[in-house]
This record gives C-alpha cells, sequence and structure tokens, in this order.
C-alpha cells in the first residue's frame, strides 16, 4: 500500500472513532438531562428563623369590671316609699336624702317592728366594731408591708435580689394602702348603718308611745347615701317596701376594679402582683394592672361549647391614672393578658413549625435546600412561639407547617 493510502486509511479510522466517542457523550447527556428534568422537584415551603429574644407566657381571657366598693341602700322600716327621683348615673353625697318613707294605713311602727328594729341596731353595732378593728388589722398589714418594702429597696441598692422583688413589693404596699382605704370607707358605711337602725328605732319607740308616727300623721323617715359616688341601680321607685328591701345601689366608679375568671389549671400560675396588660375595652391604648388576688373559691360554667369548666375568679387592680380610663364603667367587658412567665432571653422558635413526634417535639430543619427531621425539647410555650431548651440553635430555618410530602432528605425550596 502506498504511504498516503495508509494515512487516509488511518484519518478514517480516526474518524470513526471520534464520531463513536461523539454519540456516546450525546446519548450519556440525553440521558443525563432526562433523568435530570425527571427527577423530583424542590417542595416550596414556608420558612421560619429560630430567634434568641424575650418571651413572655400569658393567660388570656375575657374580664368585666365592677366597682370595688358598692352599697345597697334597703329600707329600715315597713313603710311606703315616695317616689325616689333619682335615676342611674346621678352623682351623689354623703348624707344626700335617697328616699323617703312614708305611713302606710297601717302603724309605720309596731311592736314587732320595734323588736326588729332592736335587732337590727345590735348587727348594725357588731358590724361597726368590726369594720373599725378591719381599719385597725388594714394599718398593721400596710405597716409591715411599708417595712418589707423597705428592706426590699435597701438590698436592691446593692444589687443583692433581682428587679422583679421589687416590683412585687411596690405591688403589695399599694395593695395595702387600698386595703386601708377600703376598710375606711367601710367603716364609715358602717357607722351610717348604725345611724340609720338607731333612728328606726327611736321612731319605734316614738309610734310606741303614740307620738309622731301614727296614720294621718306627717311622719317621714329619710334614708340617705353612705358615701359619695353615682346611683348605679334603682331598685325600688316607689310603693310599699318590707323592712329589709332594697331601694338603691350607690358606689363609687373612681374605685374600679377588673374581674377574670380563668381555668383553674391556669390559676394554679397565676401570682398576686403578676403584671396584667387590658385590652379592647373601647381606649386607643391598652391598660396597664397586676393581680390583687385570685379568689380561693371556684366555680363551674359552661364554655362556648357546651362543656362544663372548673373556673376561679382573679381580682385585678388599675395600675394607670384614672384620666386614662375614665370611659369605663361598671360591668364593662375587656381582655385581659396575666403574665404568668417571662425572661429576657432564650432561644425561641415558631409553634408553627413544631409537631409531635412518640413521646416528644421535632421539627424540620432545612440546610442545603435539604429538610432534616431535628427532634427537640420545649419548654414555655405562649401559642406564638416556644422555649427551645435542647435540639435548635439561633439562626436555623426551620419549615412552617410542614405537610405529608416534607419527608427527611427532602429537597425542599423556601419562600
Amino acid at each position: 500500500m502506498q504511504p498516503d493510502q495508509t494515512a487516509v486509511a488511518k484519518n478514517r479510522a480516526r474518524a470513526r472513532v471520534v464520531r463513536r466517542l461523539a454519540l456516546g457523550v450525546g446519548g450519556a447527556g440525553a440521558v443525563a438531562l432526562v433523568a435530570w428534568a425527571m427527577r423530583p422537584k424542590p417542595l416550596p415551603v414556608e420558612l421560619a428563623p429560630v430567634t434568641r429574644g424575650a418571651m413572655t407566657v400569658t393567660v388570656n381571657e375575657d374580664g368585666t369590671t365592677r366597682i370595688k366598693d358598692r352599697y345597697v341602700v334597703s329600707a329600715p322600716l315597713l313603710a311606703n316609699v315616695a317616689r325616689i327621683e333619682l335615676s342611674p348615673g346621678d352623682a351623689v353625697k354623703k348624707g344626700l336624702v335617697l328616699a323617703r318613707l312614708l305611713p302606710i294605713e297601717a302603724p309605720l311602727l309596731d311592736t314587732r317592728s320595734r323588736s326588729g328594729a332592736e335587732s337590727r341596731v345590735l348587727a348594725a353595732s357588731a358590724a361597726e366594731r368590726q369594720a373599725h378593728t378591719g381599719i385597725e388589722r388594714a394599718k398593721v398589714a400596710l405597716e409591715l408591708a411599708q417595712k418589707d418594702h423597705d428592706r426590699v429597696l435597701a438590698l436592691a441598692q446593692k444589687n443583692a435580689i433581682p428587679a422583679v422583688e421589687v416590683e412585687r413589693s411596690e405591688y403589695a404596699l399599694r395593695s395595702r394602702r387600698e386595703d386601708v382605704a377600703s376598710a375606711q370607707l367601710g367603716a364609715a358605711v358602717a357607722d351610717h348603718e348604725l345611724e340609720v337602725a338607731s333612728s328606726a328605732l327611736r321612731r319605734t319607740t316614738a309610734a310606741k308611745g303614740g307620738k309622731p308616727g301614727a296614720p294621718g300623721g306627717g311622719e317621714q323617715f329619710e334614708v340617705t347615701s353612705p358615701s359619695d359616688g353615682l346611683v348605679l341601680r334603682v331598685l325600688h321607685k316607689e310603693g310599699v317596701a318590707q323592712p329589709g328591701a332594697p331601694l338603691l345601689e350607690v358606689g363609687d366608679p373612681a374605685a374600679l376594679e377588673v374581674v377574670v375568671d380563668i381555668l383553674t389549671a391556669d390559676a394554679v400560675h397565676v401570682r398576686a402582683g403578676a403584671k396584667v396588660r387590658l385590652e379592647r375595652w373601647g381606649g386607643e391604648h391598652a391598660l396597664a394592672g397586676h393581680v390583687k388576688s385570685v379568689e380561693p373559691s371556684a366555680f363551674v360554667k359552661l364554655s362556648a361549647m357546651g362543656v362544663e369548666e372548673s373556673r376561679v375568679n382573679a381580682v385585678i387592680d388599675l395600675d394607670e391614672p384614672r384620666e386614662r380610663w375614665r370611659g369605663l364603667g361598671d360591668g364593662y367587658r375587656l381582655e385581659a393578658r396575666i403574665v404568668v412567665w417571662d425572661t429576657a432571653d432564650c432561644v425561641k422558635a415558631p409553634e408553627g413549625a413544631l409537631f409531635r413526634r412518640d413521646e416528644g417535639w421535632a421539627t424540620f430543619v432545612v440546610k442545603g435546600g435539604v429538610a432534616e427531621l431535628r427532634r427537640v425539647k420545649l419548654g414555655r410555650r405562649n401559642g406564638d412561639v416556644a422555649e427551645v431548651l435542647e435540639g435548635l440553635a439561633e439562626g436555623d430555618s426551620v419549615v412552617l407547617h410542614p405537610s405529608e410530602k416534607v419527608i427527611e432528605g427532602a429537597r425542599v425550596v423556601g419562600y
């Protein structure tokens, strides 16, 4: 074979090899392209970060306002009540005449009425002594709270106790002061009741002796207000009233508190002095308050679903000046958020990213576009976020509300 023919043959063989390689590479590329096109697409998921910061756990329930010191003014005698001209909302002063009792056809007071009047005097006298004793007891409690507060302030200046202890001491001192004021008002009302009962007894004695009070006489018995405030309700507008029948209800709207009925399971975590945020009461801003007390006795109440629930009342005092809540009245509805736990620093994750797994909790953490199942240990929860004790770190991305398609190792893309 001639040299040029040999070269041509070699070139043809080389070309055949190149074509075969090209066809092989092209086929492999096509297969790879088809495989890449047919592989599962990443699942779109909603991602949320794990953060570090402050966290608060609250008990949220509806509540109603009520006047602290309210008094039902009753008729001390069997008599005919002249038409009461006062209406709910009218301002009254201590000693103002609220109602006038007039004689009825029978004598206004008889022997049996006198005996009842004497009993009421004795009861009113005992109530008066008890009320004045309550003042002394409240003053002693106030002195003790003041001494405790002074000691707390001294320790706080040395940074020996946390700031929350100072706040609790201030709440306790404020509550004791309010208890003294309430006890003094209660004593004033007890004095008034004793005066009314004594006056009724004097009228009984006068009637028995044939003095003013006989039928046809012009005698009137005036029922006066025991304290300053407003007329809340008129319970008996006019007509014959039996002894002890309620006539009006009087109270001071400046002394307002909030009553919130909470589940007993939540009540065990609520402490006196706990901070409270009052919302949706009609004003532009939320109101601050604190828990004064949790009543010791629970009651059963039907829920909106018709389920019987054991509940107990938490009594809340307002910390805001009255100018901020002047529009509130007795029996107004609002929403209360009672703080049962808070911290300034913790790792927290959205509750929507957490789900039960076996006996614990788990979540999906996304790293490099792949979902990784991570078991976690939780602390407190507030409905929005949960405190993470183990399993997650600040900056991790977790899947919110993962569907059944999100499994260990699944490719995901966040939005």
